[in-house]
């Protein structure tokens, strides 16, 4: 088996009293892209430090391209191109100058060609001073730096935050490329349209502990699928069925909701009923993620009682 581009095992980072990273787990394999869930405060930027060698993890160990993040951070950063959620820029040098120094930075080729292609892609003027970019510019600064290298790992902590929904499809249509290339992609976000288009495993993370892991498919399989019929006979047997939940029965029309492992039984007695319209939905990441988000209460306090602050890591960087 190929060794994992990311591992990380039992990693624990707290920041005075509040466990940013509570026994945290994330292996990536050669040529995924793969999506990190969770909303602001869940850890997600903390542990993307933790592999980046940025921040060390107080317990737990993390290899990133088979080499430790924290003692060998300096040839990961070499190999490694990194888009970070909220993108500090030098206020005096301009858009290009920026890209050219932190793809200089790196090392490896440069590619000008490639470089001048995402510029205009993204609609950047690179002889504007940052300072007077907007967030949205910024961004963009940060992802054609990333973009236009050449990477064996690409690290992207909520690339998308401040772009408009253009630029947003730009970046999609960038990162689906990159999985065509087999390039290997850590893709954290909160925007699960974005991670369910683009990822082929999603690594769901809550009060800084992994609470799911896999693809989509896989994931699919531990919840329920929606199932809507039209039938001109009753229920029947279905209400008595293990696996059926929520069953509503109205105008001739069926809708509940079913256990995957039960579907087959289920369909058979739908057959008996003789449907005429039939339609299974399988559960999306929306539906994934609030199996362990749909609970979280408004106030500060963490839904798993620890006390974890609901909105950024207390005390701690994105």
């Amino acid at each position: 088996m190929d060794t994992p581009v990311i591992e990380a095992r039992g990693l624990v980072k707290a920041f005075g009293p509040t466990a940013a990273l509570d026994g945290f787990d994330l292996t990536v394999a050669p040529g995924q892209v793969a999506g990190f869930l969770g909303p602001n405060g869940a850890g997600k930027s903390t542990a993307i430090r933790v592999l980046l060698g940025l921040l060390r993890a107080d317990a737990g160990t993390a290899a990133v391209l088979g080499l430790d993040a924290w003692q060998d951070a300096v040839e990961i950063h070499r190999r490694t191109a990194y888009v970070p959620g909220d993108t500090n820029l030098w206020p005096n040098l301009t858009g290009g100058e920026i890209v050219d120094l932190l793809t200089g930075i790196r090392g490896g080729r440069r590619r000008r060609r490639r470089r001048d292609e995402l510029i205009e892609r993204f609609e950047l003027d690179p002889t504007k001073k940052a300072r007077s970019y907007s967030k949205g510019n910024r961004q963009k600064v940060a992802l054609v730096a990333a973009l236009s290298a050449e990477a064996e790992l690409y690290v992207l902590d909520e690339p998308t935050s401040g772009l408009d929904p253009l630029m947003e499809a730009v970046f999609t249509d960038e990162v689906r490329r990159l999985s065509r290339q087999g390039s290997t992609v850590l893709l954290s976000s909160h925007i699960l349209a974005e991670v369910e288009k683009l990822c082929d495993t999603v690594t769901i993370i809550r009060a800084g502990r992994d609470v799911e892991s896999g693809t989509l498919a896989q994931l699919r399989h531990l919840t329920r699928s929606t199932v809507t019929a039209t039938t001109p006979a009753g229920p029947g047997r279905l209400g008595s069925l293990p696996g059926v939940h929520h069953l509503v029965h109205e105008d001739g029309r069926l809708s509940f909701d079913v256990d995957d492992a039960r579907v087959p039984e289920v369909l058979r007695a739908l057959a008996d009923l003789g449907v005429q319209d039939l339609t299974v939905t399988p559960p999306s990441l929306e539906e994934l993620f609030l199996r362990h988000y749909g609970d979280r209460p408004a106030g500060p306090a963490a839904p798993d009682g620890t006390g974890r602050g609901a909105g950024r890591d207390a005390g701690a960087p994105r």
